[in-house]
Order: C-alpha cells, then structure tokens, then sequence
C-alpha cells in the first residue's frame, strides 16, 4: 500500500445500474494497484429478531435499512491503511452469517452501493465520488434477473417490491446523492467503455493527489 494511505472511491448509483459490475471491472482494469472492493450491501441491518413473515415486508431501499454506523466505520479504517472484516449478509433470510473474508490492506478501494454519500460522515471520506446512472427501464431488467438468479425470488415479488419502495427510494434517496458526485457516468450500452472511462478518472485523480509528496520527496 501506498505510504500515504488508501484512495477511497464511492460509486452510487440506483438498483440495477451496474455498480457491482463495474466495480469488478476496475479491479481489473486498474492494475497493477491493489484494489480492494466493498459492498454496502454487507451492511444491511441483521433482521434476526424480526419474524420470518414480516421480513420480506420491510422496506430494504432506505438508508436506514444499513448500519450506517458500522459502515462509517469500516470505511474509516480502510482509509487508515487498516484491515476490516465486513458482515456476511444474506438476502434470503435477511439476516448476518458472521463475518466476510478479511479486507485490505490496498492502493485503491471501491466502495459501491445505494447510498454510499447520503450519510455525511461516510460522504466526506472519499477521495472522489461517482454516479452511476442508467434509464429505469434497464434498471428494472437488471434487478429483477438479478434477484431471481441470485436471491431465490419470485419475478412477482421483484416487480412488487420495485414499484412499492424502490422507485420511490431512489427518486428520494438515490438521485438526489448526484448531487454530491464527483462524476456522472451513464451505464445504458456497453460496461466496458464505462469502465474505462472511470478508471481513466482514478487514475488521473489519485495521481493529483501523489504529486505534493512526491514534489516534495524530490526536494
């Protein structure tokens, strides 16, 4: 790792536009840099003691479904050069399994999710902010095979929840958090342009960020 810490990258974006994806395509694409990646995902709150039935009727697209102290800070730590071990989530039961792999130390960390920027303490511990945007109509395609592939749901319940929180959380929520972006990138074609063109950004940011103390390791 680098010796002046981390470069922390936010990558917001509505359900289904592509942040994981494109998430894991940096990793590759900013190579040789250590790139460590980090879903909010992990942090949604562990429903346990919640009833089985009543679960699948929480609303799973609002900040407050995170544990937005624990991500705050987890991403303190990785900022820090520091090693974290995130929550193992699982979406069928809606309940933590332990902990993840551990994370870090790295170069570059991508940390990606719904509303990585609406928690001001979070919002302020990046190094450079991106919005993923992407048309509804492909958001919803994207979701819904998604969570039908990966989470064991219905196409049914997938529309429902989609119409019923998720449209609404991201008109109050999600879009607005562009506001606080760095970038805006549009994710309706091809991933692979997107990704290059966001790791183009990285690079030349992180690189402003070197310079003073390389200047001044010259000196």
């Amino acid at each position: 790792m680098a010796p002046h810490g981390p470069f922390l990258v936010g990558i917001a974006g509505g359900s289904g536009s592509g942040k994981t994806v494109l998430a894991d395509a940096l990793r590759e694409g900013l190579r040789p840099a250590v790139v460590a990646p980090l879903a909010q995902d992990a942090y949604y709150r562990d429903r346990a003691a919640v009833p089985l039935g009543t679960r699948e009727r929480l609303d799973f697209d609002a900040p407050d479904a995170f544990d937005q102290d624990l991500f705050v800070e987890h991403l303190s730590a990785l900022r820090d050069g520091q090693t974290v071990r995130p929550p193992r989530y699982c979406f069928v039961t809606h309940c933590r399994r332990g902990r993840a792999e551990p994370l870090g130390p790295a170069d570059i960390v991508l940390v990606e999710g719904l509303f990585p920027f609406v928690d001001p303490r979070a919002r302020r511990l990046f190094d450079l902010r991106v919005f993923l945007d992407a048309p509804e109509r492909v958001r919803l395609a994207r979701r819904l095979a998604r969570d039908v592939r990966e989470r064991g749901r219905t196409e049914q319940s997938v529309i429902e929840q989609y119409r019923r929180s998720t449209v609404p959380a991201h008109r109050r929520w999600v879009e607005p958090s562009r506001a606080w972006a760095d970038v805006v990138l549009v994710n309706a074609g091809r991933l692979e342009a997107v990704a290059e063109v966001a790791a183009t950004i990285i690079r030349a940011h992180d690189a402003r960020r070197r310079a003073p103390a390389a200047q001044a390791a010259r000196a």
